[in-house]
């Protein structure tokens, strides 16, 4: 299959524009970039939370460290003329484990009409230290694990609207509610892989929106179960999938916008990077969350529209 770009002239210049090192700080950003008084004992905070985001942002956004990222903010500011402390490295570390976000982002686009599609899945991250090339050189187990980055996609979009980070010993079914949680739009489609299977991902799904339609491809073993309550829609893709095929209840569902969700994931690890480099799992949830946020506010710069190409009609003799 080939497809073609129809906005070619848009997402062009929607790249040029993820690479601009155009900066600006609202007067908002100004009265928020000292952190409030508080009134119980100990040190006052000299940032705010948001002081802390910009610099974390910034330097992710140009693939810095934290003393890299400390010296990028304060030449900026410094070309810009505004006088603002930029917090120094070892405060960005120790910050990094309390950062809280902000009350729902303003980044998020407006959705059309009507509700969205979901898409979830979750991904593997690599933790900074050593790996599989100390295993395989010297025969040493590595100490250090990975996370399990849990992604929520809207499939019209390709924004993320929810995420967690968690470790590797976390099933993916586990983290549904908390993902479904952070999503506030009503959804008109749930679609997972087979690793969400079971009746109480329909319950959780259900439970967040009525009318939702559940799109999981059942085991190879399911069977049907019509006195469990919310099981019809598992019952009837086990009943397709039965009369059918697999491939044939694909393309009925609609299954295969999975992909989508494939590619955001690869898109988080081409742009962002495969790897963590915070030290603490803290850290490390900060980390991803700022990562979602700047992969958003790319995507919101512009995405291209592609259409499948029609195959050429074989010449007749």
């Amino acid at each position: 299959m080939k497809f073609k770009v129809t906005n070619w002239a848009e997402y062009e210049a929607a790249l040029r524009r993820r690479g601009s090192l155009t900066v600006w700080i609202t007067p908002e950003a100004l009265i928020g970039w000292a952190a409030p008084r508080r009134r119980t004992r100990g040190g006052q905070p000299l940032y705010s939370d948001l002081a802390i985001e910009t610099t974390l942002m910034l330097g992710m956004v140009f693939g810095l460290r934290l003393r890299q990222s400390e010296g990028l903010l304060s030449s900026v500011l410094d070309m810009m003329g505004l006088d603002l402390p930029v917090p120094d490295h070892t405060t960005l570390s120790r910050r990094a484990r309390t950062w809280k976000p902000l009350s729902k982002s303003n980044d998020r686009q407006p959705v059309a009409d009507g509700p969205v599609h979901v898409l979830i899945d979750s991904t593997g991250l690599k933790v900074y230290g050593a790996g599989q090339w100390l295993e395989e050189k010297h025969g040493v187990k590595s100490r250090r694990s990975w996370r399990k980055l849990h992604l929520a996609v809207d499939a019209d979009s390709g924004e993320i609207i929810a995420h967690s980070l968690t470790d590797q010993e976390t099933g993916d079914a586990s983290q549904l509610e908390p993902l479904l949680d952070q999503i506030d739009d009503e959804i008109d489609q749930f679609t997972a892989d087979g690793a969400y299977d079971g009746y109480p991902t329909y319950d959780a799904v259900l439970r967040h929106s009525a009318g939702a339609r559940v799109v999981i491809p059942p085991r190879s073993n399911a069977v049907e179960r019509p006195n469990v309550q919310a099981s019809c829609q598992r019952d009837d893709h086990i009943s397709s999938m039965q009369a059918d095929g697999r491939l044939k209840w694909q393309t009925s569902t609609g299954y295969g916008k999975r992909a989508l969700i494939e590619t955001a994931m690869g898109r988080y690890k081409g742009i962002i990077g495969p790897r963590l480099h915070a030290r603490s799992f803290r850290s490390q949830q900060t980390e991803a969350a700022i990562g979602v946020t700047i992969l958003n506010r790319m995507l919101a710069c512009g995405r291209p529209k592609s259409v499948r190409c029609e195959a050429p009609t074989a010449a007749t003799k």
